[in-house]
């Protein structure tokens, strides 16, 4: 399929969700237990666009294919933040990270952590009863805030290791249990590749050699398809296929964890969920709130599915996945704090009612890039502010680095995919989109009288929205 190109909308069509039962959570004798086994799999900056199940005739990912088959895929899911620490801590805590605490990196000297009094999702089940365990990838902190019971050992670039060394946990006692279980692929890593044509990022792929139990699964960069928010050019063509490869290997590691569970009798209870932390790791998706970097895949498999395979075109975000969990879980209490609701009650649905908006709040990826924006989706329009708009936007330092993005810079390029580069550095105060007929974010209506009333109503949206999870940055809309 030589030189191919997707409208990213191509891959989207159905999602859903609804506030479950209030239920006071308890500790429940081993035996007596009927609730579901949870797994909740994250990878690493795997993009909506390379799944088999969202439309991609290229990626081979067999297993996560069967389980949308088995279950439901969102098509309006979005993580709340596109920077992995603060995406996972909105994940574990049900809250989004300005009112969590945990604003962009945890680890080395970025050193963001969440707040003390912060009630997360491990805990909260713990107290329900469950066995809590996770594997892999974490980068949240601290670790009483988000405490497991235990830390499963595994190199999180070794995805069917990982699924193995989890045979132990899923087996043992009455209990239901949490798995929480995190590849770092396809994250970018493993240096550059010196001998191929682009000299693209590894992804995690090996020189030589393959990952015990992994079957690596190449692709020629004529085949991959580019989406549209990133420039047809030879470097981006050998990045995505490395990238590609990446996600075979995370497909196979899904598939094995599968395996174990099945073979250990525990897999038609257990409520599985997959998950990216968010988008690709290509300037215009990670760390940016337009759709590359948001719209993310999420599928959703839980005990008893009727209405298999189908799409529910709900708007979700990673905020609501918490107390969905917990919904499942009977830990839902009267009292709790969670900034997200379940979505349990929707699974079966491909359209259903009440699920027309949603948010994102983002501030920092690393400590040297603030850059705060706020955003409320809904069907049609999209409204960003960026807080600091005054400031160029700031860049990770693997995605300035990266052969894509340099051979833009080396060439002069006037555009990158659909966006023009100064466009893409220097942002107005508002963005404001029809998704319907601008669905690339490129027409922004901020400044057209037409919209005006438009405007107005998503920054009310807005407002409310950060007054009601007590967003601190709410006060620039007086200050500055």
């Amino acid at each position: 399929m030589k030189g191919q190109s997707m409208n990213r909308r191509d891959f989207v069509k159905g999602c859903g969700i609804l506030v479950g039962s209030t239920l006071v959570s308890q500790r429940v004798t081993a035996g007596e237990n009927k609730r579901p086994n949870v797994v909740l799999i994250v990878s690493d900056d795997h993009g909506l666009e390379t799944l088999g199940c969202y439309g991609n005739p290229v990626i081979k990912t067999p297993n996560l294919d069967g389980l949308a088959a088995e279950g439901v895929r969102f098509t309006n899911a979005f993580c709340t933040s596109a920077s992995c620490s603060a995406s996972r801590s909105v994940i574990l805590s049900g809250m989004y990270n300005h009112a969590n605490g945990q604003y962009g990196h945890q680890h080395s000297y970025h050193h963001f952590v969440s707040f003390d009094n912060v009630k997360s999702l491990p805990v909260r089940l713990t107290e329900a009863g469950y066995r809590t365990g996770r594997i892999g990838k974490y980068h949240v902190a601290p670790d009483e805030v988000y405490k497991f019971d235990v830390a499963l050992p595994g190199n999180s670039r070794s995805p069917v290791q990982m699924a193995e060394n989890c045979r132990d946990f899923v087996r043992q006692g009455n209990q239901p249990f949490f798995l929480y279980f995190c590849m770092s692929d396809p994250h970018r890593g493993g240096g550059v590749a010196e001998d191929l044509h682009g000299k693209p990022d590894r992804f995690g792929n090996l020189a030589k050699g393959n990952y015990p139990g992994v079957k690596e699964v190449p692709y020629d960069p004529k085949d991959v398809i580019v989406p549209p928010f990133l420039p047809d050019i030879p470097e981006c063509r050998a990045e995505l296929a490395q990238y590609y490869q990446a996600i075979s290997r995370v497909d196979q590691g899904v598939g094995q964890l599968f395996n174990v569970l099945k073979e250990a009798g525990q897999y038609d209870n257990t409520l599985i969920i997959y998950i990216s932390d968010n988008g690709v790791a290509f300037p215009g998706a990670k760390t940016t709130l337009y759709e590359p970097g948001m719209n993310l895949p999420c599928i959703v498999r839980q005990p008893g599915q009727k209405n298999k395979g189908i799409a529910c075109d709900a708007l979700i975000n990673f905020a609501d996945l918490a107390p969905t969990i917990c919904d499942f879980a009977g830990a839902l209490s009267g009292d709790n704090t969670f900034q997200g609701r379940s979505f349990k009650s929707v699974l079966e649905q491909e359209h259903p009612k009440g699920w027309d908006v949603t948010y994102a709040s983002h501030t920092f990826h690393e400590i040297t890039m603030y850059y705060p924006m706020r955003v409320v989706r809904k069907r049609k329009y999209k409204l960003i502010w960026n807080i600091a708009h005054g400031l160029d936007y700031p860049f990770a330092s693997d995605l300035w680095a990266s052969s894509t993005w340099q051979a833009t810079l080396r060439d002069e390029r006037k555009y990158y995919g659909k966006r023009t580069v100064e466009a893409y550095l220097h942002r107005p105060k508002f963005e404001l989109y029809d998704l319907e007929s601008d669905p690339h974010e490129v027409n922004n209506l901020a400044d057209d009288p037409k919209y005006a009333k438009v405007l107005e109503e998503l920054k009310a949206k807005l407002k409310a929205f950060q007054k009601r999870t007590k967003d601190p940055w709410i006060v620039k809309w007086e200050y500055e």
